[in-house]
């Protein structure tokens, strides 16, 4: 009878390489917010981290995946593989009882993803006009933040009737951009819950009917 290798499993091992883990993805954050993508190497990351940079190729590969990691933990606030439609942040949205109230949770989303990634997405905006290996990534990024809008928008037209949904996702995607939390929170010094009041105003307005 063939032997059979049992897998070997170490709990220890195991977390030990999940604070390696978060140890690179919180140093990759920081320098790209503070020098940005094209001054960071992952031997810069690596040193900052505490680990070996073969630690940080083995666990992350090329530096542009590591950027779209640091990115989608920012965004979901863990590297679990869950979308952000089923986070618990973002249920407030999809269970409001009116148009209104769906806005203003959104607005509170926004300012969640804000807090998180908006140096982040400076960092790639930024990247992308020098560095094609991260032009794709900023062009996905785009792409989420619209379909996000839509996702928005397809709610409130269950809620009320909007006058031009399609014109309605160009502006929930306009304001949904973290650049506005960079510029009134971060560089303005808006207090949060003055800029999340800003914007769930402005969306009411932009995209519901007029009263």
């Amino acid at each position: 009878m063939a032997e059979v290798k049992r897998r070997y499993h170490s709990p220890v091992r195991e977390e030990h390489a999940r604070r390696t883990r978060e140890a690179v993805l919180t140093a990759a954050a920081r320098l790209f917010e503070d020098r940005g993508y094209a001054a960071t190497s992952l031997a810069d990351v690596a040193a900052v981290a505490g680990v070996a940079r073969p630690t940080v190729t083995a666990a992350f590969g090329s530096k542009p995946a590591l950027l779209k990691q640091v990115l989608d933990v920012a965004l979901a606030g863990d590297d679990e593989p869950v979308p952000v439609a089923e986070r618990p942040w973002f249920a407030p949205v999809l269970q409001a009882p009116d148009a209104a109230a769906a806005l203003s949770a959104y607005a509170h989303v926004c300012l969640v993803i804000g807090r998180r990634a908006a140096r982040l997405f400076e960092a790639v905006r930024r990247a992308a006009d020098d560095a094609p290996e991260t032009a794709d990534l900023w062009r996905t990024l785009c792409a989420n933040r619209r379909a996000g809008a839509t996702m928005v928008v397809r709610r409130l037209a269950e809620l009320t009737t909007l006058p031009d949904e399609r014109r309605a996702v160009d502006l929930v995607w306009l304001f949904n951009d973290p650049a506005h939390y960079a510029a009134l929170v971060l560089d303005a010094g808006w207090p949060e819950d003055a800029y999340q009041g800003w914007l769930a105003h402005m969306l009411r307005a932009a995209v519901l009917p007029p009263r």
